[in-house]
């Protein structure tokens, strides 16, 4: 039934919640994971100072951001490795629902596979959601897990 699941992953332990779904689904079809953590531009805000954002310490600290990403998903893929799971892992940059979206169409998944901070009412407003960002603007099937772990 499905052949690619995609796994958005943000570093989170809360993100990292849809993992037992997403290793049952993979070994239950023998479907390959995809592993995706998006970098927004945005994080690197706390770095600005009086006259705006420096370019090197942008660019440094972007790079961080990318070693760290591929660092945690080469974790996990050495952990589903082990269990004979076929993965690949993606590090991208922009907007993280966006990206989702176009890594998907990109490589033909057949299912998205993703935690949610579970915020509802106002923080949800506030702060947006990109379980909600997701299920609004995609016909694929998407799996989707409330977690209620902190961080």
């Amino acid at each position: 039934m499905y052949q690619k699941i995609l796994v958005p992953l943000d570093g989170s332990d809360r993100a990292g919640t849809i993992m037992p779904h997403a290793i049952e689904m993979a070994q239950r079809f023998d479907a390959k994971l995809i592993l995706l953590q998006v970098i927004e531009p945005v994080a690197t805000a706390a770095l600005a100072y009086e006259g705006g954002i420096s370019p090197i310490i942008y660019e440094r600290e972007m790079a961080n951001l990318e070693e760290s990403a591929k660092s945690y998903l080469a974790n996990w893929r050495s952990k589903l490795a082990q269990k004979e799971i076929t993965t690949s892992s993606i590090v991208e940059h922009g907007s993280v629902v966006r990206t989702i979206l176009e890594v998907a169409a990109r490589e033909g998944v057949d299912l998205i596979a993703m935690s949610s901070h579970g915020r509802t009412g106002l923080s949800r407003v506030f702060y947006g959601s990109v379980a909600a960002g997701i299920l609004s603007s995609t016909n694929l099937p998407l799996l989707l897990i409330r977690s209620e772990t902190a961080s």
